[in-house]
């Protein structure tokens, strides 16, 4: 079962497809003729920008699981939300995987691809598959960060992408985990939160050669690991420190990570607690939560 969201899938805003140039049901201009130029020329644009954002939904639809049941494994749970962009134009490259390895391990990962519109959400679709798809080997997540930049940069011209990935092993807690310019997750342990400090790892597509640090944590009972991509955290208004410091509050004051609290209505909670959705990005959110103690390990 891969990348299973909790919850259900917000309904998207109508699109704003008006033409800005063209005001439907103005007085004449000069004659019928050139007002009946304009309104087709408006009908025209709005329902190619119509059957754009058609075609954009479909597609992501096709890429990212339908909503369901949370994971459940053995002393932890992992639920996520995607929150699409409130403008229809907005809609773009984040996408969010959750899958068993081989091994037992849980392959996790979010990223963002530069841009809007069908052509990110096509070379999001690529970048998922294609890293679902090395998770299998299971090579340790730098690697398979170095092998994605290599990817972007022979097969995507001008393509930029941020991502973050990593191992959770359900049994021992720990979590291994690589980053590509993007922001880290954050880990909300005892009443408090923390941003985790992130091994070194350029944009991919930026250049070629620069190694992916690895780094990790072991989780504890009681934790809980948010990984997301910047739309949750970036506004026009703000910047994404400064996102990044509001979440970090609202995950203490809404009560994340406490023994006993529900995880998907924390998650909403959250959501709420920092503006709710982003009208010029899409959000994905991912969360893993330690619920038991486990074997013990060194």
């Amino acid at each position: 079962m891969a990348g299973v969201v909790g919850g259900t899938r917000p309904a998207l805003p109508p699109a704003d497809d008006r033409d800005p140039d063209v005001t439907p049901g103005a007085a004449p201009v000069g004659t019928l003729t050139v007002q009946n130029i304009g309104g087709r020329r408006w009908t025209g644009r709005r329902e190619r920008a119509a059957e754009e954002r058609r075609v954009a939904l479909a597609l992501r639809e096709a890429i990212l699981p339908e909503p369901g049941a949370s994971i459940e494994l053995p002393h932890a749970r992992i639920a996520v939300r995607y929150v699409p962009a409130g403008r229809a134009s907005s809609l773009g490259g984040d996408w969010y995987d959750a899958a068993p390895l081989p091994d037992g391990r849980m392959f996790l990962a979010v990223g963002d691809v530069s841009g809007h519109g069908l052509p990110a959400i096509a070379e999001m679709a690529q970048l998922r598959h294609a890293l679902l798809g090395l998770s299998m080997t299971g090579a340790s997540p730098g690697m398979l960060l170095t092998w994605l930049n290599s990817l972007v940069l022979t097969r995507l011209d001008d393509t930029t992408a941020t991502a973050v990935c990593g191992h959770f092993d359900p049994v021992t807690r720990l979590f291994t985990w690589a980053q590509a310019g993007h922001p880290a997750p954050i880990l909300v342990r005892r009443g408090g939160a923390r941003q985790l400090g992130a091994p070194r790892g350029v944009v991919l597509g930026a250049m070629p050669g620069l190694p992916y640090g690895v780094a990790d944590v072991r989780l504890e009972p009681g934790d809980l690991l948010l990984m997301f991509t910047d739309g949750l955290v970036e506004r026009r208004s703000r910047d994404i420190g400064a996102g990044v410091s509001l979440i970090v509050e609202a995950a203490v004051s809404t009560g994340l990570g406490e023994r006993g609290a529900d995880l998907d209505t924390g998650l909403d909670r959250l959501l709420e607690a920092i503006g709710g959705p982003n009208p010029e990005d899409d959000t994905c959110l991912l969360a893993v939560a330690v619920t038991g103690e486990g074997p013990r390990h060194p």
